[in-house]
């Protein structure tokens, strides 16, 4: 029973990491996007995709208003024409 004890904590832990690299995820790309002056305010980890004993966390972009994507588009159009 202890074996099975031990397992359910790993299982844990594991799923607990998961969740965290989803949040730095979203803190890295939270950073990034400003750092081109891009906001997304509904950026964040779906909280359903956490859910269960073994959760998949799914990072959510949100919504956010045609300005703001039209400004993220800008960004990206700009960065791919320089890399080109």
């Amino acid at each position: 029973m202890g074996k099975i004890m031990m397992t359910a904590m790993e299982r844990r832990k594991e799923a607990a990491g998961r969740v965290r690299a989803a949040e730095d995820a979203v803190a890295r790309l939270r950073a990034g996007l400003a750092g081109v002056g891009v906001k997304l305010p509904s950026l964040r980890i779906d909280p359903v995709s956490c859910a269960g004993d073994e959760p998949a966390p799914l990072v959510d972009l949100g919504r956010c208003s045609i300005e703001t994507a039209l400004r993220l588009s800008e960004r990206l159009e700009a960065k791919a024409a320089h890399d080109s």
